[in-house]
């Protein structure tokens, strides 16, 4: 049976609206305009210094360093040119310390191992007709997103929660660990550890002595009545519990413990490192448990095959609907979870292998009604918010279209184009309107696609930051100690999205280096912090353009200095979306095109950049009359 897919999930119904993007609606970009002549051959927006006579491209020293930073690149023989024309001097010339006769060779394995993973990225995320999909599809993706969707906490972990945030905002961790000390710093570690396992001792049982007592004190040995503290060892599980929980709350509310996940973090890549965790005897490190693996582990993994699953998780939508409308498929969603909670709890399914004493359901552990809830709560908080945190950016696309289009601007007022040019109004780029219209688009496309990725970054990224193969090392990056550790799961996603944006937009202009282990972006946790701002500065941009006209209406003096100052209403939100789409793209934000730029973590600075700059905007008060008042995501609309 065939359902149009509105009326079984709202956010794959604003995937198939973007996915709908094709290059016939949008012309695209000639290669003459993309990359000009002597320019880099990567960024496009750079003059060409070297020529890599392997590669047999031109690259500015920004992208030429980064892409042969590693590997068999280091050994690419190269070329300066000329600063005039972009041409070969002939004068310099560097050669490799070692020639390789399979170069070639080497290559040609290397882009057939590439193709071979897109080919399989593509497999894996490839689209079907939206207006009939297959409800079975439908729970297969469910399914296959369960592995990266964090249980929701209970009660009990709530409350454990609490202690964390509690024990983490009173420690200085970080202020005593990461600083440069003629101390061993194993030794601090460990004392640093030790005191965060003793707040939380203290916290248990301040607020549950009977529980504080079992767990962290036993009778002394030696006869006397007194009592002494247990080694820590002893609770090792529940520690790694209590860290546990506190990472897999901040996954489903990336807004909440700001301050003290860093904390966190670094307390658990410090407990696996090997010297520490045998000092301790124990690490902090226990896996995310996810609404897979707890299905599991208990063996009800036919919960995940049930159609019925996609009702009772649907994100239900309020926007265009009467509420008679919304209550009915609140009653419906309430019913499916009921129905699915009687059907696959311990109890039920008991009934159905006739007991347990049948010998092949002997081993079956259940799970109880609750549990089940617990489940179908955890996967509808994933599309909630997925909804939420794609809904912003999917908005501003439809709203680039909606006014601009590859030729121009939808007015004929040349004071809207997109272009830009290097050194005029902060523009550290120089674009045409063509260009910077693919490149805005391009850009917007691309946080789409890490958003809906977001959950499974984040369990690479947690992987990365704790993983034991490579050491972090603490450098000073510009901004203070940091420290620098590889990221090579989020590294491999992210080169993936990026195939997939080039797939969706048809070309791709810019730089496609992506900062990670580097002074750019240190480890994965400044990944994590970098996008998941992405809705708080694109969500107060959408809400002014949304909101405009309604407060007008009710206003006639927001009226009257909306015209005398920008025309019309209309003018306004031109005058807005041109500003944004120019100077939040405009490679400015920072003092290098090594960290800004083009490239893909450049972007987002960009948007920060003008994000910082909104006070002197002269459509600020319309923000301020909107009920705007920052993009830290705390406060506002």
């Amino acid at each position: 049976m065939k359902r149009p897919l509105r009326e079984l999930i709202s956010i794959d119904v604003e995937d198939a609206k973007l996915a709908d993007l094709k290059e016939k609606e949008i012309p695209p970009v000639s290669d003459s305009e993309i990359i000009q002549k002597g320019f880099c051959i990567e960024c496009g927006d750079q003059r060409s210094e070297i020529s890599c006579l392997t590669c047999k491209d031109d690259f500015c020293l920004v992208c030429f360093g980064y892409l042969h930073r590693t590997g068999k690149r280091k050994l690419h023989k190269t070329r300066k040119l000329k600063p005039d024309d972009g041409q070969p001097d002939g004068e310099t010339i560097k050669e490799n310390s070692e020639q390789l006769d399979n170069n070639d060779t080497t290559d040609a394995e290397a882009e057939i191992q590439t193709a071979e993973s897109i080919l399989e990225e593509q497999q894996k995320q490839a689209t079907v007709d939206r207006s009939n999909v297959e409800i079975s599809d439908i729970v297969l993706q469910i399914k296959n997103h369960c592995q990266f969707i964090p249980m929701r906490l209970t009660m009990d972990e709530r409350k454990l929660l609490r202690l964390l945030e509690a024990a983490l905002n009173v420690s200085d961790y970080t202020d005593k660990v990461d600083v440069t000390s003629f101390k061993s710093k194993s030794k601090r570690i460990v004392a640093q550890l030790r005191e965060m396992c003793s707040i939380l001792a203290g916290l248990v049982v301040a607020t549950d002595m009977d529980l504080g007592k079992s767990m962290f004190f036993r009778k002394a040995e030696d006869g006397d009545d007194e009592e002494e503290e247990e080694d820590f060892s002893v609770n090792a599980e529940w520690y790694k519990r209590v860290f546990e929980i506190g990472r897999r709350y901040k996954i489903m509310n990336p807004e909440k413990m700001r301050d003290s996940f860093g904390k966190l973090m670094y307390m658990i890549m410090d407990s696996r490192l090997p010297e520490i965790k045998e000092a301790l005897e124990f690490d902090f490190y226990k896996p995310i448990s996810t609404v897979y693996s707890f299905l599991e582990e208990n063996d009800a993994l036919a919960l995940l095959d049930d159609p019925l699953i996609i009702t009772a998780t649907t994100d239900i939508v309020s926007e265009g609907k009467s509420r008679p409308t919304i209550q009915a498929e609140i009653r419906r969603k309430e019913n499916s979870i009921k129905l699915l909670a009687k059907k696959y709890s311990s109890t039920a399914l008991s009934a159905l292998y006739g007991g347990p004493v049948v010998p092949d359901h002997r081993k079956r552990k259940g799970i109880s009604a609750e549990d089940v809830r617990q489940c179908l709560y955890s996967i509808g908080d994933y599309h909630s918010y997925l909804r939420s945190n794609r809904h912003p950016v999917e908005s501003i696309i439809k709203l680039l279209n909606q006014y601009f289009t590859a030729d121009g601007p939808s007015s004929d007022d040349p004071d809207f184009s997109l272009g830009i040019s290097s050194g005029q109004g902060g523009s550290r780029l120089s674009h045409s309107h063509t260009k910077q219209f693919h490149y805005v688009q391009q850009s917007l496309t691309l946080w789409s696609e890490i958003m809906r990725k977001m959950f499974q970054l984040w369990f690479q990224a947690d992987s990365d930051l704790v993983s034991e193969k490579s050491r972090y090392q603490l450098t000073d990056t510009g901004q203070g100690l940091n420290r620098i550790k590889p990221c090579p799961s989020v590294a491999r996603t992210m080169h993936n999205i990026i195939r997939t944006t080039m797939d969706r937009t048809g070309q791709w202009i810019g730089s496609s280096v992506v900062h990670l282990g580097d002074k750019a972006v240190p480890n994965a946790l400044f990944f994590l912090d970098k996008y998941t701002q992405v809705p708080r500065i694109l969500t107060p941009v959408f809400l002014v353009i949304k909101n405009v006209e309604d407060i007008v209406t009710t206003d006639s003096h927001i009226r009257e200095f909306i015209e005398s100052q920008f025309g019309s209403i209309d003018g306004l939100k031109m005058t807005i979306l041109s500003d944004f789409f120019k100077h939040a793209f405009d490679g400015s934000g920072a003092d290098n095109f090594y960290d800004a730029g083009s490239c893909i973590d450049g972007r987002l600075t960009s948007a920060w950049s003008w994000a910082n700059d909104i006070s002197k905007k002269p459509y600020y008060k319309i923000f301020l009359v909107a009920g705007f008042t920052s993009f830290n995501g705390t406060e506002g609309f």
